[in-house]
């Protein structure tokens, strides 16, 4: 039995870095905390505890992830500072002997965090600070080996949004040339379909309208449990209370022809696909050690369009990666051009210690990864300008969000087009709220389409 008492009145801020698993584990973070008698930090007071919960994709986010953590322990003299994800997990040692820190824990013992955080709170001035030396940090860390990594923390949590996400999956069994998150997540692992489900008709119970489903690799649900995603998705699919589900990200390989065939006649789930491609050319891809081809993903694109004319679709893409040579980067470039996508998340490639793209000879200059880069952005603004554009006049249900006081409200449409209802308009009533509207011009800033409430 965990004694709580030390926390009660407590303060505690966090910081996520990262993918939507990651701000689906934070919330759940705060929830346990929450249910220990600690509160959240208002924006301008001190913590007690700070969360900082990271991310390693790219040296970019490590970089993001060092800034954070030095912010933190800048801002919050005194606070009990607590780093976990990714990048704790491959860069443990650099992370525990950053000034500040007090307690690091790796992929295996943030399911256990508020053990951890007990144990290294009771003892922070003493055994731990003089068996820690340095700054002191307690390094709860104890292996770094893939296979090692076999926890799973379940996590289905709102935080300060509407939606809630609802982990499905974690880690990963696809060792591309360019990726540390096997290392960092370990191999792919997964809950019960029934467990799953569970924590679904709880978050309806809680008002919850929308759940996105989340994990490394969601596809390869039923490595652990030997179930199949199809029937995870059917399961949810029956889920009273819940309007909607999204997927946030499959990879081309698992995307099936079933599961595209059962979103398009399915009660809940949007017509919504997110699916990283990473690269236009096929020598690219082997070079990447991706599992699919080019071929394989237009099929895709195209069954989704021929099922859900409407559906919005984002592509991930990686440009400048080793072995990009510019003749491949307009292959890609062209091959995107061709396909009726709606956004392009664009990433340039990062060195990454350990992995095997380092041995790939051609190397793209800084320079030119930014001009792909700008060159896919681009491309990307005027697809997804498109798609909107073809929206308006149409009527739509759109889940509004909550808004500050005298601010428009936002909210999505289930083909996920973001809609302003302007602040005259906009009623705190409306939060959490599904409402039929007409999709007008553009707001402002070109970055929704105004709503015209019915």
């Amino acid at each position: 039995m965990i004694d709580t008492s030390a926390f009660q009145g407590k303060t505690a801020k966090y910081y996520t870095l990262g993918c939507k698993l990651n701000f689906s584990e934070t919330s759940t973070f705060g929830r346990l905390l929450q249910d220990m008698g600690v509160r959240t930090a208002e924006k301008e007071e001190r913590a007690d505890i700070c969360l900082i919960n990271t991310c390693s994709v790219t040296e970019v986010a490590d970089h993001k992830c060092r800034q954070a953590i030095h912010r933190m322990v800048r801002e919050n003299p005194g606070s009990f500072v607590v780093v976990t994800g990714c990048y704790a997990q491959l860069k443990p040692d650099y992370v525990a002997r950053i000034d500040g820190v007090d307690l690091v824990l790796g992929s295996n013992e943030k399911a256990d965090l508020v053990q951890y955080l007990s144990n290294a709170w009771a003892t922070r001035d003493g055994t731990a600070r003089n068996a820690a030396g340095g700054n002191g940090a307690l390094h709860e860390f104890h292996s770094v080996r893939t296979k090692d990594i076999t926890s799973f923390q379940p996590s289905c949590s709102r935080g300060n949004r509407t939606r809630y996400f609802l982990k499905v999956q974690d880690g990963c069994n696809y060792f591309c040339t360019y990726c540390t998150i096997p290392y960092a997540r370990g191999f792919s692992r997964n809950p019960t379909i029934a467990s799953l489900v569970e924590q679904a008709r709880r978050a309806a119970a809680e008002g919850g309208k929308e759940i996105v489903l989340t994990g490394v690799n969601i596809g390869d649900f039923g490595e652990t449990t030997h179930e199949r995603f199809i029937d995870l998705v059917r399961a949810l699919d029956g889920v009273e209370g819940i309007s909607r589900f999204r997927i946030s990200s499959l990879e081309p390989d698992l995307l099936t022809d079933e599961l595209i065939d059962y979103c398009a006649g399915s009660r809940a789930f949007m017509p919504h696909f997110h699916i990283p491609l990473q690269s236009g050319s096929d020598e690219v891809l082997r070079l990447m050690h991706r599992r699919y081809d080019t071929a394989l993903f237009a099929h895709k694109i195209r069954l989704i369009k021929e099922k859900m004319p409407d559906a919005f679709i984002g592509v991930d893409v990686m440009v400048g990666c080793r072995g990009e040579r510019p003749e491949l980067f307009e292959e890609c470039y062209e091959f995107l051009d061709s396909l009726p996508v709606t956004q392009l998340h664009v990433f340039p490639y990062s060195e990454r210690p350990g992995t095997s793209a380092l041995s790939i000879p051609y190397v793209v200059a800084d320079k030119d990864k930014k001009a792909r880069s700008n060159r896919l952005l681009k491309l990307s603004d005027e697809k997804t300008h498109a798609f909107y554009a073809a929206h308006i006049g149409q009527e739509a249900e759109v889940l509004f969000e909550k808004a500050a006081r005298g601010k428009a409200m936002h909210g999505f449409t289930r083909n996920y087009i973001r809609v302003e209802l302007s602040a005259r308009e906009a009623r705190e009533e409306f939060d959490n709220q599904l409402l039929r509207v007409r999709l007008g011009e553009f707001n402002h800033a070109g970055t929704a389409l105004k709503a015209i409430l019915l």
